[in-house]
């Protein structure tokens, strides 16, 4: 009896210690998921939920980086390169400022309405752009990209910033403190912005014009797309309108039916478009006056060239050029020394010439057709197509496709290798401003190189002799060559008075084209011959020089010179330089010829 009194409690215990864990399944399990959700819910996302937030913010910020360089690309042929930049970056950065504020102040109230709006207004900016652009002559250089930047990339950065700040508000960052989690997105999201932007700007000015998608309407379709695909909204069916618009009407889209309206538009201004791509330097388009029968090729707000295409009664070997300057590079072939005119006198067709800058081709046509070898640098592969296909440049001579900065560094480096020149001409101006790198004490030093001892370059520097840069081209260009004469394009004309109201026009804005050697020695230009004309009109005219600036216009040569990488100075004085060109092509070409490009 005793062992059954003992085993009770021991068969008794275990049922005891089993109910409870065969109840546990049904009590314990919604206890145990009780206290692990709140557990959940105060720690920070899981890495795959982050990094889900953290991607759809990086792509909104690349987005909006991307259009700051479309943007501008767009700008440029109504306003040239360098007036839509002087502002840019300022408005730039106050898009990115004011979209955190809005954040800080609305907080995420009706954000996803805010957002939603973002595809439909990409897709508008190219009408409102279009609209805009018809006022660019009231607007003028300054003011006219910043209103258009304005109405349409600041809202558009703005709405992009904002969307992503309310993306990265939902990342907790309170673990690294108050002051990351308040100010540590915005100010990682402005040098995001900016790091993009720049890569960005390469990636796009590098590819412009390699297709359909690389034009500046194509970049804006496919940004808009990209916008529909990124923030999905019904809201996109507003967008048909503005698509027409771009399809049917905006002639800056390079479609067959939207050139044929652009040239419907020229014709009633007597012009008419023959031929239009986007390049890497900018948009380039050759048109025909139909009235006063010229011909020009354009580069974004400027003119790279022109010539009369009325029949001519003269028997003329080369086409006559409407800018006399081009005819003044010539004069290379007609400067002579003391010493020189006791030596032989070379044959043309026993000398070579280094043209650097092509634009339509009239200097090196003439060079060409005196039978010197000449070789041309042009870094635009549309302009010298453009320039045999409309302007008739021979085939009869070497075309290096290529920066002539890097062509002369690698010309050098082949030293004797590489063949020298007797002339070299120097004329790389376009956009409304000269590249500073090819003015460089550096470059200059290069092109001094490849002369031969008794070779003569002109360098063609066209600005506003008015201001500081022109002296320190000038500066730089005698600390290299040791003689040097300087002439304009044509007389100085009355200053403009800083008092009165007409200001359509810079101080002193001209062409000025420096003869150099590399010696010391005087020199000085024969007399012009009928063979030097070719039978050209323009040339019997203007090849001569006429109006020389004294040599001490611009100092003694011993003031500051333009070094390689610290540009700076010119480049600032260049933009107001631009403005000024700006001014004069809305005079020399109708406004509705660049606005409507």
């Amino acid at each position: 009896m005793a062992p059954k009194k003992s085993g009770r409690p021991a068969t008794t215990k275990p049922n005891k210690a089993t109910t409870p864990a065969t109840s546990t399944p049904s009590t314990s399990t919604p206890t145990t998921k009780a206290l692990s959700q709140p557990s959940v819910a105060i720690q920070s996302p899981d890495v795959q939920t982050t990094m889900q937030l953290l991607m759809k913010a990086l792509e909104l910020i690349v987005l909006a980086a991307a259009y700051s360089t479309i943007s501008q690309l767009c700008l440029s042929p109504v306003y040239g390169s360098i007036p839509p930049s002087l502002h840019h970056s300022r408005l730039t950065m106050a898009a990115v400022f004011a979209a955190w504020l809005g954040k800080s102040a609305m907080g995420n109230y009706k954000a996803a309405g805010v957002v939603n709006l973002l595809p439909v207004f990409t897709f508008m900016i190219p009408p409102i752009q279009f609209f805009l652009f018809q006022y660019s002559g009231n607007m003028g250089p300054v003011y006219g990209p910043i209103v258009t930047e304005f109405v349409t990339y600041f809202p558009l950065a703005t709405l992009s910033m904002y969307a992503a700040a309310v993306v990265i508000d939902k990342v907790d960052l309170s673990r690294f403190g108050d002051r990351v989690q308040n100010s540590g997105p915005a100010i990682a999201t402005y040098f995001v912005f900016t790091a993009t932007e720049r890569l960005t700007e390469n990636y796009i000015r590098q590819n412009v014009g390699s297709g359909l998608i690389f034009t500046r309407s194509g970049l804006q379709f496919v940004a808009a797309t990209f916008y529909a695909l990124l923030v999905p909204s019904r809201a996109i069916v507003f967008a048909v309108l503005p698509i027409l618009h771009s399809a049917f009407a905006n002639v800056h889209v390079p479609l067959d039916y939207t050139t044929s309206v652009l040239n419907n538009t020229l014709h009633m201004h007597n012009y008419s478009l023959v031929a239009r791509q986007e390049s890497l330097t900018g948009y380039i388009s050759v048109l025909d006056n139909l009235q006063d029968n010229f011909r020009v090729m354009r580069c974004d707000h400027s003119l790279l060239g022109g010539e009369w295409t009325f029949p001519s009664k003269y028997e003329s070997r080369v086409k006559e050029p409407i800018y006399s300057v081009f005819t003044l590079l010539e004069a290379v072939r007609l400067v002579e020394t003391e010493s020189g005119k006791k030596q032989p006198i070379i044959p043309d067709d026993q000398t070579s010439a280094l043209v650097i800058g092509l634009g339509i081709g009239t200097t090196p046509s003439a060079l060409i057709a005196h039978g010197i070898h000449t070789t041309t640098i042009e870094i635009d592969p549309i302009v010298h197509s453009f320039a045999m296909q409309y302007f008739g440049l021979p085939t009869n001579h070497t075309s290096i496709i290529e920066d002539a900065a890097r062509f002369v560094d690698r010309a050098r480096q082949a030293g004797s290798e590489h063949r020298s020149y007797n002339y070299i001409i120097h004329d790389v101006f376009t956009g409304g401003a000269e590249p500073a790198s090819l003015f460089t004490r550096e470059f200059i030093r290069g092109l001094s190189d490849l002369l031969k001892p008794n070779g003569v370059v002109a360098i063609n520097y066209a600005g506003d002799l008015s201001l500081p840069s022109a002296r320190l081209v000038v500066n730089t260009i005698k600390s290299v060559f040791p003689s040097c004469r300087l002439f304009r394009e044509e007389e100085k004309a009355t200053p403009t008075d800083p008092f009165s109201d007409d200001q359509t026009s810079p101080q002193d804005f001209t062409n000025m084209v420096l003869f150099c050697r590399k010696t010391a020695e005087p020199f000085s230009f024969r007399a012009v011959v009928e063979a030097d004309c070719l039978g050209s009109q323009a040339r019997r005219h203007h090849l001569q020089p006429k109006h020389e600036i004294p040599a001490d216009f611009f100092g003694d040569g011993t003031e500051k010179v333009l070094r390689r990488g610290k540009t700076e100075a010119m480049q600032r004085w260049q933009r107001e330089s631009a403005v000024g060109h700006w001014r004069i092509m809305r005079n020399v070409l109708p406004g509705v010829i660049w606005e409507n490009w």
